[in-house]
């Protein structure tokens, strides 16, 4: 069973409102309105209301009276017998505020009471089979900061995704064909004959891959191997080295995303797409749309059939495909082959460039363009005592993903990268992740759930234990600080909803500091030690219910939630 009992009061308030308006144009009050979007939302200030809704503005026009006028006749005529709504006010212009009686949020924490782990699920996806691809980083090295960003939010996506609903698939396109691969054969090549002829036999290529990583694995290469390529013809040789140390690399891109929290479903190779003939299948599927064109020898798809500026070339002049024409076919796969409805891709705000493109291939593919979302995420500028941090202070190195969670930890990377919506640029305070305090965010909320675990503990030696919610008197919850925690319990299966909707997990993160922010009020307001038996049983749910909603949130987010906090 799922619920999201602010949508059931949405509901609630458009059938109140719909039958006013039907009420009063019976009365010959107002005239009839025709369809109607009622939009409600909730104010920003708590003393407008619980929610609050327009739909006296948005009627003007058609009814030819000022909207103040038309809210007084809508509340005048509204019934509010089985719902939770207790009175409405009129407010400014027109705008009609609701407030609730407290049985809503009572009803929350046995929502929360009865489903426990599952608080939270919702089922908008009805189903529906999405794939989340994200990361997909060149594997000709390791992780940088672009790919740790995008691993947590990409599988926070996902996460999110499934929770509301939907059959999600975590895939990685494995980028091992085309230029990036012949560069990686070229560096691996030069590195050996350097190694086996000494630095100066053979020039480094000045756009070669420069990392050690090339060194280390020709050093391996070497003592396993010894010379036994020297004489090799070089395309062989590239070959033969790109075989060795590829495999090693997308290795270690699993283990280090693993450690991160981060596991794919599926490892999609770029090289099937050529070996499969699903590559050459895509050219000739566009060839006979009469979707490309010849020009200076050169193959083109004729993107600006589908809106585009300019159209894009798919195979060189020499023969060699483009990574777009590989993109598409890889696209083409995704819809046409494993019939995803949706796909979601996630790309560095650098391939801005790419995204109309793409979706005017998907278009040529006969799939709607809308089934495509591509995510753009900004860069990621790490701090240490106040400047900006370059190096890894154990290799003195670029800092990679593996530097990044030996230096921080996971919870606190993964928590750090979706604070911000994806496309702000996000600076991270490497000082602050490691801190021990409630500036830092995620200790603050892990502290939260320790401490309600301690709590439950000590409370339960002394003989209160957390009672069934069914015996419980939870309308002894009327402090201010009670109800504003209960109230934020309660908005958890719509932050669901709406992280879903909008591919915006950061908002979980706010949501998890708001409760516990919440709690912590709560903490220092209401004592249940020494409180009166009832009252202590309702407090009781309350605090058991913060844990639960707490460890959904983290435990989504793929961050721990410590019973006790570590010293």
């Amino acid at each position: 069973m799922m619920t999201n009992i602010v949508k059931t009061i949405k509901k609630q308030i458009d059938k109140v409102v719909r039958d006013s308006i039907k009420k009063a144009s019976d009365k010959n009050e107002i005239p009839e309105i025709g369809a109607l979007e009622i939009t409600i939302e909730t104010p920003r200030e708590k003393s407008h209301g619980d929610f609050s809704t327009n739909i006296a503005m948005q009627t003007a026009k058609v009814a030819k009276k000022p909207p103040r006028v038309i809210a007084d006749v809508i509340a005048k005529n509204m019934d509010f017998n089985g719902t939770y709504i207790e009175k409405v006010e009129i407010a400014g212009p027109g705008f009609i505020n609701f407030y609730l009686n407290n049985n809503w949020l009572y009803d929350s924490v046995k929502d929360i009471q009865k489903l426990r782990d599952e608080y939270g699920r919702i089922d908008i996806g009805k189903g529906q089979k999405v794939m989340v691809e994200f990361v997909s980083a060149n594997p000709t090295g390791p992780l940088h900061m672009g790919n740790a960003r995008g691993g947590a939010l990409g599988d926070c996506i996902a996460s999110v995704l499934e929770k509301a609903g939907y059959d999600v698939t975590r895939e990685f396109y494995v980028n091992d064909a085309g230029n990036q691969i012949e560069k990686f054969g070229i560096s691996l090549e030069a590195r050996y004959l350097q190694l086996i002829k000494g630095e100066d036999s053979i020039e480094f290529p000045e756009d070669g891959y420069h990392g050690e990583d090339i060194i280390e694995h020709m050093k391996n290469y070497v003592e396993a191997h010894g010379d036994k390529l020297v004489d090799v013809e070089s395309s062989e040789r590239r070959k033969i080295l790109v075989e060795y140390a590829l495999p090693i690399n997308i290795e270690r891109i699993k283990k280090g995303l693993e450690d991160y929290g981060v596991k794919f479903d599926i490892w999609f190779s770029e090289q099937s797409l050529y070996d499969s003939g699903e590559l050459q299948e895509t050219i000739d599927y566009l060839k006979e749309k009469g979707y490309t064109k010849e020009d200076e020898g050169a193959l083109w798809f004729k993107s600006t059939l589908f809106g585009a500026e300019k159209d894009e070339v798919i195979v060189r002049n020499n023969g060699v495909p483009t990574y777009f024409i590989a993109d598409i076919a890889y696209h083409r796969n995704k819809f046409l082959k494993r019939k995803f409805d949706r796909v979601i891709n996630l790309l560095g705000a650098d391939h801005h460039g790419h995204v109309f493109r793409m979706k005017c291939a998907v278009e040529s593919l006969g799939v709607s363009p809308d089934k495509l979302d591509v995510v753009l995420f900004q860069l990621v500028r790490l701090y240490r005592n106040g400047e900006i941090a370059r190096m890894s202070k154990r290799t003195g190195r670029a800092i990679s993903l593996t530097d990044l969670l030996e230096e921080v930890g996971r919870d606190a990377a993964r928590f750090f990268f979706n604070t911000k919506a994806s496309g702000n640029h996000l600076d991270f305070d490497l000082d602050l992740a490691v801190k021990e305090s409630s500036e830092n965010p995620v200790y603050y909320v892990q502290y939260a759930h320790a401490r309600i675990c301690s709590m439950l503990t000590v409370l339960e030696s002394e003989g209160a234990k957390v009672p069934q919610v069914d015996r419980v008197e939870l309308s002894l919850l009327e402090k201010d600080e009670e109800l504003e925690l209960l109230k934020k319990l309660s908005e958890y299966p719509e932050e669901i909803k709406i992280a879903a909707q909008t591919l915006e997990p950061s908002r979980l993160t706010r949501y998890v500091l708001d409760v516990a922010s919440s709690f912590h009020s709560f903490y220092n307001a209401c004592k249940l030690k020494g409180a009166q038996e009832n009252l202590l049983n309702a407090r009781l749910l309350l605090v058991d219910s913060t844990r639960i909603v707490i460890k959904n949130v983290l435990e989504l987010l793929s961050i721990k939630a410590p019973e006790r906090m570590e010293r």
